[in-house]
């Protein structure tokens, strides 16, 4: 057994977590671009990999040193033990490294080192390369939790454990070094990556993101999801190139787009294809409001088809959840929802709904042991999210966190939603059906999945996070007919017939004036090197 099995456990294909190996065309390619290649003088120059596994880095990196060597007259064995040094907390792993290398020629080994690189002593160097572990949160141990949790900065939320990877690696950079690491994409998007894309846009130049989920950029078919960054120690200013690829024998022949360097630590404007237009808005920007549905911390108690016997009628409302909304049908599985909350807001008095009032304290141990009922134990039978019964009977578009529809339901004012459901309000049911149609075509999807991390399955989320993000056409200044053709298409479900409307609709110019928008940015966030 490895110490990487001890450390962090198996994954359900057999590996350890942490052992993703790099496919040796995306190793090579990464080298090139951190300007370590052999038809240059790799004599004093210092390259740092801090995961470094059975050596795919490693071995790439000496052989280059060695034909360097060649070509500028110097010593390799002398350069390689000075200039290269990697790390690993797996020592069966660094010895296969090791006896890589002794076949290769080299003799002297000893700078890969069996240590956790997080903790241990580094230098600065010119050149960082590698592949990081990916180690979700709830899988790494106590102490390196812990370790991480008073070290790094950017370690925030539910990281993984590649982001303090990220932080130390970036701090370890001489001025004008190069960076490059081949990890998950999470970290460019979602939350736990806050701190470490501030950090990188206040202290460094972003030069390179290459989106690659769907390329298999590894030597075992892996979930990764991978990008490719390259990062330079110095000041940020003007560009970064950005391109995606879902085959990694396209690496070299990539056309890169120029996009604005980000100057905080939301990144959207990098991933969305059209998110610069004057003539697009936001969601809110165009007065609608978006929401997620009840938590009650207890469903089981809370939601039910057996509501109807057990309380009083006036205390459920029909509720909906992605279950209902599956294969693009609304197929209603007749769930209710207890609410114990008057119109103000206040708990209702139990004692004015003798049925409720049974039926609860039959479930009152379970109900009063949630941490939000530890908090007031008089309102043990609160819901974690207060419910509003006004809600149900606006006009909303539903949207399932995770589902694979192609159609967009409009609820006219039947049902009130759950936690796995967001929703959309703030229009007239007509505003919201052509709201709806828009968030089907293809124009939206592709923002959709580029501001999104994929689950499983290839789906990308409708999260409130993700909805804010997206840029679409000024609904009040589409054309009647337009409307009525976009209304046709939903009606029938014709994404063909939308996705053309859209298009005409995109490269129509606007004639009324552009509408003010604003944002609010978050403060820049400061790093001590």
């Amino acid at each position: 057994m490895s110490s990487n099995d001890l450390l962090y456990g198996n994954r359900t294909s057999g590996g350890a977590h942490g052992d993703v190996f790099t496919a040796p065309e995306v190793v090579q390619f990464m080298l090139d671009k951190a300007r370590y290649t052999s038809d240059s003088n790799l004599r004093d120059v210092s390259i740092l990999e801090p995961s470094c596994g059975e050596g795919e880095f490693v071995i790439e990196i000496a052989k280059r040193l060695m034909i360097s060597a060649v070509n500028f007259n110097f010593d390799a064995e002398t350069a390689f033990r000075r200039n290269v040094h990697a790390y690993d907390i797996d020592a069966d792993k660094v010895e296969v490294c090791r006896d890589r290398l002794r076949q290769l020629g080299y003799k002297a080994v000893e700078n890969i080192k069996v240590a956790d690189f997080l903790i241990a002593n580094t230098e600065k160097t010119d050149i960082v390369v590698g592949n990081p572990p990916y180690i979700r949160y709830e899988n790494i141990p106590k102490d390196i939790l812990e370790h991480c949790k008073q070290k790094f900065a950017t370690f925030h939320y539910r990281s993984d454990l590649y982001v303090p990877f990220f932080e130390k690696s970036l701090s370890l950079l001489k001025e004008g070094g190069r960076h490059c690491f081949i990890c998950s994409n999470r970290w460019l998007k979602n939350e736990y990556g806050k701190k470490l894309r501030a950090y990188i846009a206040y202290s460094y130049q972003l030069q390179l993101i290459i989106n690659m989920e769907g390329a298999n950029a590894f030597q075992e078919d892996v979930l990764a999801y991978p990008a490719i960054t390259l990062i330079s120690a110095e000041a940020p200013k003007g560009t970064l190139q950005y391109a995606e690829t879902d085959d990694i024998r396209n690496l070299n022949m990539l056309v890169t787009a120029h996009k604005p360097m980000p100057s905080g630590v939301d990144w959207t404007e990098t991933f969305l294809p059209n998110a610069s237009c004057s003539e697009l808005y936001t969601i809110e920007e165009q007065g609608y409001k978006i929401g997620i549905g009840v938590a009650t911390g207890a469903d089981s108690i809370f939601i039910s088809d057996k509501l109807p016997n057990e309380v009083e009628n006036e205390l459920i409302i029909p509720a909906i959840s992605g279950r209902d909304l599956r294969g693009n049908q609304l197929d209603w599985l007749k769930k209710y929802l207890l609410n114990p909350y008057n119109t103000d807001g206040t708990l209702i008095d139990l004692d004015r709904y003798p049925r409720a009032k049974q039926y609860l304290e039959s479930h009152r141990e379970r109900l009063s042991a949630r941490h939000i009922a530890k908090k007031t134990p008089s309102r043990w039978y609160r819901t974690i999210d207060r419910i509003m019964p006004v809600l149900q009977a606006k006009p909303k578009i539903l949207l399932p966190d995770i589902s694979g529809n192609t159609f967009v339901f409009v609820d006219e004012g039947k049902y009130y939603p759950l936690h796995n459901i967001y929703y959309i309000t703030g229009q007239p049911i007509k505003e919201l059906k052509v709201l709806a149609t828009l968030l089907m075509s293809d124009f939206v999807r592709t923002q959709l999945a580029s501001v999104t991390n994929r689950m499983n399955g290839g789906f990308a989320r409708w999260q409130s996070q993700h909805l804010r993000k997206l840029r679409l056409p000024d609904i009040k200044t589409i054309s009647e007919d337009d409307i009525q053709a976009l209304l046709n298409g939903y009606s029938k479900r014709d994404i063909h017939t939308i996705n053309s409307i859209v298009e005409k609709i995109l490269a129509t110019p606007i004639k009324q004036p552009s509408r003010k928008t604003y944002s609010t940015l978050e403060p820049t966030l400061q790093f001590v090197h």
